[in-house]
């Protein structure tokens, strides 16, 4: 299986309504095209997760963000210590995303793989944990497949990058941080 082929075969999943699961720096995320209401459901479901607590969107560059962040401030990315970014969300975003919050949690992602996945649909996905509430989220490709074949229509192959795990998430508005990294 070449690059190429499991790029197209993501980026047709998703832009049919799919759900994929794909590595991202850390772990292994859950993902969909953000305004697609039923694939943000099947994730949500996945995980057992409130649609209140809100969804994290990744993009390869700020172009696939921009329709769903209200800012003109530049966002920064590093593959060694991954940065969420809390902004204002734009009119765009829809609550299933935003959840009860007036912000977006946005990422530039510096994975390779979904970054690519980003760039194949021409627009930011999903990215969420690969895991039930309160279960560690898959860390490679045979742990994703293991738990989630059933559930998602495509495990991208791939690996996670090195000592890397959940993103620290900060709050561009006020410069809090909401969740320290957890990098090893």
């Amino acid at each position: 299986m070449t690059a190429a082929f499991v790029i197209e075969q993501a980026r047709r999943v998703v832009t049919q309504g799919g759900v994929i699961a794909y590595p991202t720096e850390g772990v292994f995320g859950l993902g969909c095209l953000p305004d697609d209401p039923w694939a943000v459901q099947r994730i949500l479901a996945i995980k057992n997760r409130r649609v209140s607590q809100g969804l994290i969107l990744i993009g390869a560059r700020l172009s696939h963000l921009q329709p769903w962040i209200d800012t003109d401030s530049e966002l920064t990315t590093s593959a060694t210590a991954p940065v969420t970014w809390i902004v204002p969300a734009s009119t765009a975003v829809p609550t299933w995303i935003s959840g009860r919050h007036t912000g977006v949690a946005v990422r530039l992602v510096a994975h390779p793989t979904a970054a690519a996945i980003c760039d194949a649909v021409g627009s930011a996905i999903v990215s969420t944990s690969a895991n039930a509430s309160g279960r560690p989220p898959a860390k490679n490709t045979y742990v994703a497949r293991r738990r989630f074949r059933d559930l998602v229509d495509y495990v991208v192959p791939g690996r996670c990058l090195e000592n890397v795990g959940p993103s620290q998430i900060r709050d561009l508005r006020n410069g809090t941080t909401v969740r320290d990294s957890t990098a090893r």
